[in-house]
């Protein structure tokens, strides 16, 4: 399915003043420097598309969650940094505030193929609160509105839903691609199609679990979520993270996997084996345990039959990360299919190792990385979604390595849902008409 919503190519532009809403949530480290700019990168085509068209252009975004406007370290000046690093320095000024008598006058004296970056729009509780007249007063400063925040579009916020009641409102091309290239993988995919899914909880991806397995022909579980589903099939995982308030949930997944595969070519696949310690470090001891096959342990304890504590986890020991049984499964199964959407990591990946990047977690990971990049032979179409994924990628470097990773956590979550994103639905059909 193509996108159905006017684009900055589909209305003329030339001189006008636009107001962009971009998605400039990146994060910061400790003393208030960008550790990754993947979002603004992403921004940048839309940027240049607009310029090269003579506008003035306006920016707003928001940045974090901060108390107020005295909440500082949220502030988007270190943005505007980094935007005048990308483009030319001296066309990318800042105000400290995103509405009021400052910002108009700012507004105002802009040129054409300036741009002016407005303060974090947060720093308003109007703006989560889709306040109309907050609204209003952004759609004032100018022309047309630009939403290109894939990240934000799944909330009704002022800067994403109310200030389209003001102004002709189109996508920027960022939103564009990522709800197209979305949409089509979720719709119609080049078949078989897998989905590998981790992250912490189930019941924040109960809606992704249930659409893939309605639509996709395998599906693997990893991260701590896939502790609460080992639980509730049985297996004693010790001292890991799980969620006992989602077993109940974790079982009805689980039968409503088992009946589809039943009815046709299906299999949900949860971890047989893991990587467990006592400590979650860079210095823990660390050892495979395979509860199901005992391949690992009848392979460590040859030409001797495997202890039982060989194939259990012990009571202080919890679960850091899918086994390699597990991961040469999963990669095995890639090497059959034409599509893969990766939404979140396997195991505990921000600990970084003694020798090298690579974690004494995040083994898992990497050997999935390898199977959905071709290492192994078969190189599927590749979706990556989901803020600790892109994150893993970009401090891998790997994000160009990808067909497409997403900006959007939570939006990307609701579009494989097949739910509607409010600041998507709120921009002008291709039918209608701009008013400009």
């Amino acid at each position: 399915m193509s996108f159905n919503k006017q684009t900055i190519k589909d209305i003329n532009l030339t001189g006008k003043t636009v107001l962009l809403r971009a998605d400039y949530n990146v994060p910061l480290s400790s003393n208030g420097k960008i550790t990754d700019d993947y979002r603004i990168l992403q921004s940048i085509p839309t940027i240049k598309y607009l310029l090269s068209k003579n506008v003035k252009l306006i920016i707003c975004s928001h940045l974090g969650r901060p108390k107020g406007p005295q909440d500082i370290k949220y502030s988007l000046k270190v943005v505007a940094d980094e935007l005048r690093k990308l483009l030319e320095p001296n066309k990318v000024s800042f105000v400290h505030d995103c509405i009021g008598t400052e910002v108009d006058n700012a507004a105002k004296d802009l040129k054409s193929g300036q741009i002016l970056l407005l303060e974090n729009l947060r720093f308003h509780k109007e703006e989560e609160e889709n306040n109309s007249d907050f609204a209003k007063r952004l759609a004032s400063l100018a022309d047309i509105f630009v939403q290109d925040g894939f990240g934000v579009v799944h909330r009704a916020h002022a800067s994403t839903d109310a200030i389209t009641k003001f102004i002709p409102s189109v996508s920027g091309l960022l939103l564009e691609k990522e709800v197209d290239t979305i949409t089509n993988v979720m719709e119609s995919p080049i078949r078989p199609l897998a989905a590998i899914i981790g992250g912490a909880k189930i019941a924040d991806k109960i809606s992704l679990l249930n659409k893939f397995i309605e639509i996709a022909d395998f599906v693997a579980i990893g991260g701590a979520m896939a502790n609460t589903f080992l639980k509730a099939s049985g297996i004693d995982i010790a001292h890991s993270v799980y969620d006992k308030d989602e077993l109940s949930l974790a079982r009805d997944i689980m039968d409503k996997a088992h009946e589809k595969s039943r009815r046709k070519a299906f299999s949900f696949f949860i971890p047989k084996d893991a990587v467990v310690a006592k400590k979650i470090n860079s210095l823990s001891h660390t050892r495979i345990v395979d509860w199901s096959t005992h391949i690992v342990a009848d392979i460590e304890s040859y030409p001797k039959n495997p202890e039982a504590k060989d194939y259990k986890i012990d009571k202080e020991e919890q679960i850091l990360d899918i086994g390699p049984f597990s991961a040469a499964f999963i990669v095995g199964t890639l090497q059959l299919t034409k599509t893969v959407v990766w939404n979140g990591t396997m195991g505990v990946t921000e600990i970084e190792g003694l020798h090298g990047p690579i974690g004494p977690f995040a083994r898992g990971s990497e050997i999935l990385v390898d199977g959905i990049l071709g290492e192994f032979g078969n190189r599927p179409f590749s979706l990556v979604g989901g803020g600790d994924t892109v994150g893993y990628v970009e401090n891998r470097n790997l994000v160009d390595s990808f067909d497409h990773v997403s900006t959007g956590g939570g939006a990307s979550l609701e579009l494989m849902a097949g739910r509607k994103l409010p600041g998507v639905e709120a921009l002008l059909d291709k039918k209608e008409k701009a008013r400009i």
